[in-house]
């Protein structure tokens, strides 16, 4: 069984997406957008769609990353992120494969740590495809 968690739909820039961040009721949405920003910018092969309620990152069909934004917090989250290098030790969860960092107003954030986090979970995605052709 593969450790993929595969979505169908994602296109290279999916209106809804760009909806979710315009609502303007969550003051933390344009935190989550700011690092969104970050996921897109991964790659061409890089495309976008709303899963679950959040926007969702995708290497072909293979989600690799996702921003939800809740009242106190934004999470970054990695749906294999259990199996990412994190030696600043942002990754947060206990789960079997999803891990997430969780951002705050106010709080410092390692920035160049997340981006790294973000460049892993793609390349380790791209990684995975490879693997399964």
């Amino acid at each position: 069984m593969s450790a993929l968690f595969r979505l169908s739909g994602a296109v290279s820039r999916d209106p809804a997406v760009e909806a979710w961040f315009s609502d303007g009721e969550n003051v933390l949405r344009p935190l989550a957008k700011r690092w969104f920003e970050v996921i897109r910018g991964s790659g061409a092969d890089v495309h976008e769609l709303i899963h679950d309620g959040r926007p969702t990152a995708c290497v072909e069909a293979a989600a690799f990353a996702y921003v939800a934004a809740f009242q106190s917090h934004v999470n970054v989250g990695f749906y294999n992120g259990a199996a990412l290098a994190d030696p600043a030790g942002l990754l947060e969860g206990a789960g079997k494969r999803m891990r997430h960092v969780k951002l705050r107003w106010g709080e410092a954030i390692d920035e160049a740590a997340l981006a790294a986090l973000i460049a892993a979970a793609c390349s380790d995605v791209r990684r995975r495809l490879q693997d399964e052709a």
